[in-house]
Parts: structure tokens; C-alpha cells; sequence
């Protein structure tokens, strides 16, 4: 499977799909210049899909199974979307949608695997305002619906104003979109600096004692505190440190 990308190119985009890497593509797919990228998304798409389920070395993976004999199946989507069959040549069917600004061509009459047989088609005639998605004989037929069901799709797009050529723009409901405004960081005022330390005082004071039981627990702590410390820290004395004392004195005679 191959995607390529052509930026200077007609055929802005071709895909293919073939056996493995040295076999011929079994089918081909090409969006010319003006295709929008959600178009060529709702194939790529579901291409990514097929792939990601298909098994290593897997010569059944769904993005290489043959096409359905009806060629309605391809074009439910569009035919949901209310698209009529009109008057077309012998051995070809052509859908048109409501507005008549869209269409595709199904060639039924293609002997050989390269040969075009679905156009999916959307704008007026010209190289710069018709999109055009062609898919060869052989392109499987769940890929050509998933590609016009992006074509139906009513998401808006995004697009600049400069995108659009005139013809096109006459044709499009278009919604002015207007930009988010920054947000810039204010300074504090006095009365959000009186609030925070509102909030602070009162998780401090969620953090302290609150019955009187507890109260009296941390006072008597804290006198308790430091004659502890003072005790410890004075000499110990003997039982006989008291007459070592008194023995020291020298007695005076009268």
C-alpha cells in the first residue's frame, strides 16, 4: 500500500494498493488538486483501518478484496443523501446530487484492471474549481463509499476566505468564524488578596485543634515541655553526695 503526494502536480494525490511490495497495484486511486482533504480522508481512513485489522503477510486484508458486482453498493451514501440516477451513455451510470453541483460516473465497461471505472466529481467545470477522485476497476467498494460518504458529510470546514475561488464561494454557506480572545493575566486586586488569605486562615485553622479537650491536651504539652527538659539535664546525685559534702567543710574549734 502506497500513498503519495504530488505538490506540483494535477493528480495532487495517488493512492494504490497492491499484493506485496514488488507486485503491480491491484487498484489505483487519484484526487486531483482542488479535492478537499476531507475527501481524501474518508479514503484514507478507512484504508488505516483495513490495515491496522489485516493480519502480517495477509494476501485477504480487506483493502485487497475484489469489488462488488453492483455498482450500488459503492454510492449508498450518495443515493441516502438523495442523489438521482440521470440519463447517461450505454454501459455507464451517472448519479447527480439535488443541487446539480456534484456528481460521479460509474464506467461499467472497463476490461482491464487500470482502467477508470468510478468518478466522483463537485464544482463547476474548470482546473481550478472541480474537484475530481478517480478509482480504478479493482478498488475495493466499501473504500469508494467511505470516500463519497466524506463527500455527503454536512460537518462544516474550516477555511480562509482566500481558499475559495469566486464560483466556489457563490455556491457555499459560509460562517464567519471569529477568533477567541487572548486571555491576559490581571494583577490581583486588594479583594481577591483579602480572599486568599480568608482561604488560607481557614485551612489553617481546619489543620488546628477545635474542641476544648484538645485545647487543654496541647496547653498541658506545652508546660509540661520544658522543666522535662530541665530536669534531664541536671546532674545526677548519689546517696552518699550528702555527707561527701558535709565532710568537706573543715570544723572550726571554740
Amino acid at each position: 500500500m502506497r500513498i503519495g503526494w504530488f505538490g506540483d502536480d494535477f493528480e495532487l494525490w495517488k493512492i494504490t494498493a497492491a499484493d506485496d511490495a514488488v507486485s503491480t497495484p491491484r487498484w489505483t486511486a487519484t484526487f486531483n488538486h482542488v479535492t478537499p482533504a476531507e475527501i481524501v480522508a474518508g479514503l484514507t481512513s478507512a484504508l488505516a483501518r483495513d490495515y491496522t485489522e489485516a493480519k502480517p503477510h495477509d494476501g485477504q486484508a480487506r483493502f485487497l478484496a475484489s469489488p462488488s458486482p453492483y455498482w450500488a453498493d459503492a454510492v449508498r451514501p450518495l443515493t441516502d443523501a438523495g442523489w438521482r440516477r440521470e440519463a447517461a451513455e450505454r454501459g455507464t451510470v451517472e448519479l447527480i446530487s439535488p443541487g446539480k453541483h456534484a456528481g460521479v460516473l460509474i464506467d461499467n465497461r472497463p476490461s482491464h484492471q487500470n482502467q477508470e471505472a468510478v468518478t466522483l466529481w463537485a464544482g463547476p467545470p474548470g482546473w481550478g474549481t472541480r474537484a475530481e477522485a478517480v478509482f480504478s476497476a479493482r478498488t475495493p467498494t466499501h473504500l469508494i463509499a467511505a470516500t463519497a460518504a466524506a463527500m455527503v458529510d454536512p460537518t462544516p470546514a474550516v477555511r480562509e476566505r482566500h481558499q475559495l475561488s469566486h464560483e466556489l464561494a457563490n455556491l457555499a454557506t459560509l460562517t464567519p468564524v471569529n477568533p477567541s480572545p487572548v486571555q491576559v493575566p490581571r494583577a490581583p486586586t486588594p479583594l481577591d488578596v483579602r480572599r486568599t488569605a480568608v482561604t488560607q486562615a481557614v485551612q489553617r485553622a481546619a489543620r488546628s485543634p477545635r474542641t476544648a479537650a484538645e485545647l487543654r491536651v496541647v496547653a498541658a504539652r506545652s508546660r509540661s515541655a520544658i522543666p522535662g527538659r530541665t530536669r534531664s539535664s541536671a546532674p545526677a546525685l548519689g546517696p552518699g553526695a550528702g555527707a561527701l559534702r558535709s565532710s568537706a567543710t573543715p570544723r572550726r574549734n571554740r
